[in-house]
């Protein structure tokens, strides 16, 4: 058991049988009283997201989770296939399972994979990946005061603010935290 003041973002933790994994964390204190703990909660197993405050003072069981070393093979629907680089086990993940995280998914790319009791829970992106842009509007240096952006979509479906001059086709680095443009490769 862990209080919940020891709760920061990305701690995982188990409260009433349900696995949460911490997204935000904020401490409060008033004048008197006891500080409050507001969190935003993933729920690991359904891929849902909850707001729960906590009074200092309340515990919540610590969870430890395995990690395993996995490759992304391709995608059938909402399942995702990987392989184990050590076992060649291929586990399979579904879309409520990798989140927002799969929208960089890439043929070959190596993540690791949280599992639970053997259950697989999460997957811990690359931080930095690099996709190929497949539509990108035509970028026009006209009167603008300073760096103009435009939108473009990645082989993955994921859409980018990216400066004016790439095109389709580019490779661009994209950081797996925020979504955003980090350079042309």
């Amino acid at each position: 058991m862990i209080g919940v003041q020891e709760l920061r973002k990305g701690v995982t933790f188990e409260l009433d049988g349900v696995l949460y994994r911490v997204l935000s964390y904020d401490h409060h204190k008033t004048g008197r009283g006891n500080a409050t703990i507001r969190t935003k909660l993933r729920n690991l197993r359904t891929g849902g997201t909850i707001s729960k405050n906590f009074i200092s003072g309340d515990r919540v069981q610590d969870v430890r989770l395995d990690h395993q070393t996995v490759q992304y093979m391709y995608s059938n629907g909402s399942l995702h296939y990987f392989m184990d680089v050590e076992t060649y086990e291929q586990p399979i993940l579904s879309d409520e399972v990798l989140g927002d995280s799969v929208v960089y998914l890439k043929e070959g790319v190596t993540v690791e994979l949280e599992l639970y009791e053997g259950e697989p829970v999460n997957v811990e992106m690359p931080i930095t990946v690099d996709l190929a842009v497949v539509e990108a509007p035509p970028g026009f240096a006209g009167d603008t005061a300073s760096g103009a952006t435009k939108e473009v979509v990645t082989e993955t479906g994921l859409k980018v603010t990216v400066p004016l001059f790439i095109s389709t086709d580019d490779v661009i680095r994209v950081d797996t935290r925020t979504g955003e443009y980090l350079t042309r490769t």
